[in-house]
């Protein structure tokens, strides 16, 4: 148990800088200064506190559908929906923050609450159809995310608006932005969401760690016909798992609503905020503390590579096959454990 623990620490590193060196090579490769390239990508995400507040609100976001991924995933299940539960989220967090005045102490909790209950229902759909019918939650998600894009695009335009492409801007006392943190990383776009977040974090954790919820939830991911014959509602748990899934990546889009943009814009394709979560969370092991540092590197890369065509020369797209190789390099972890195996036989 000891060493599986210590292997699961060891891939996610060894897959970074394996990643990070395959970049590099393929900067060489291509008539680029990898040096200049990671140099421009470092100071894009933390040269000064504007891009380290960039930084931080691109991580909040994907802390949040880390999240959902990894508590689905806990129990047995593949949530790719968090793409549509981000939408349908996003939506609802606009909707109650343009549509009605409150004090900011209802305000902004019932917006987050409605976001998150979006989610959650969004989330119920494929999981009920799970644990009653069969159906597997990889095709009903795959699918509800084109629900969720092409229908939040009609009620933006047909609901929220009169034909317009944009909602209005939600009142400030739904908003999550903040003029302290403005201030203080040289008017960046981080808000408040990123305490949200890490609270979400410890929510996970503790539900996972530390209820019979969480016992039940990674009983039934590890064995269902166990679970069942202990005793456990095998159907009940799956339901569950896809709500509490679906509600953390509708707090996800909330973050986006009221702290990023404040605002929704018809879109013709997905934000890739949902997708980007499978990612994080198998970088991060699927565990609450993993997610939150593999969204915060995967918000440094994202935010940074933005500064290495002006800077280095390079186009930022190479970050995207970094980050491809990081995961392909996760995935591929039995190759690791074999050269860590390898290694210790040497050493023998």
């Amino acid at each position: 148990m000891h060493s599986n623990k210590w292997f699961n620490i060891l891939v996610p590193i060894i897959s970074v800088i394996i990643g990070l060196l395959s970049g590099a090579i393929i900067m060489l490769v291509s008539g680029y200064n990898p040096i200049q390239g990671y140099v421009a990508l470092f100071n894009g995400a933390f040269g000064d506190l504007y891009f380290f507040g960039e930084t931080i609100r691109q991580t909040t976001p994907y802390i949040l559908t880390g999240l959902a991924i990894a508590f689905a995933f806990r129990a047995g299940l593949f949530n790719i929906g968090a793409e549509g539960q981000v939408i349908v989220g996003w939506l609802a967090a606009v909707w109650i923050g343009t549509s009605m005045e409150a004090p900011m102490y209802i305000h902004l909790p019932l917006a987050l609450f409605v976001a998150a209950l979006a989610g959650a229902f969004w989330g119920f759909i494929p999981g009920l159809l799970k644990a009653r019918l069969g159906v597997h939650e990889v095709i009903v998600t795959i699918m509800m995310n084109y629900i969720a894009l092409y229908s939040a695009n009609a009620i933006i335009r047909r609901v929220l608006t009169d034909s317009a492409d944009k909602t209005e801007t939600i009142a400030s006392s739904a908003s999550l932005a903040s003029e302290w943190l403005e201030g203080l990383t040289y008017f960046s776009r981080m808000h408040y969401g990123i305490m949200i977040a890490l609270f979400a974090a410890v929510i996970m954790w503790f539900i996972i760690e530390r209820t019979n919820i969480g016992y039940e939830l990674k009983s039934v991911g590890y064995n269902q016909h166990a679970s069942k014959y202990a005793g456990m509602s095998v159907k009940r748990n799956i339901v569950l798992a896809m709500v509490i899934s679906g509600a953390f990546a509708g707090l996800a889009g909330s973050m986006e609503g009221l702290g990023t943009y404040g605002n929704m814009t018809v879109s013709s394709g997905f934000s890739n905020i949902g997708f980007d979560g499978i990612a994080v969370a198998l970088l991060g092991a699927n565990t609450a503390i993993g997610v939150v540092l593999a969204a915060f590197l995967f918000g440094a890369l994202k935010v940074g590579a933005l500064n290495m065509p002006t800077h280095a020369g390079v186009p930022n797209e190479l970050v995207d096959i970094i980050i491809a190789l990081i995961i392909f390099f996760v995935a591929s972890s039995y190759i690791i454990r074999w050269i860590i195996l390898r290694f210790k036989k040497e050493e023998k």
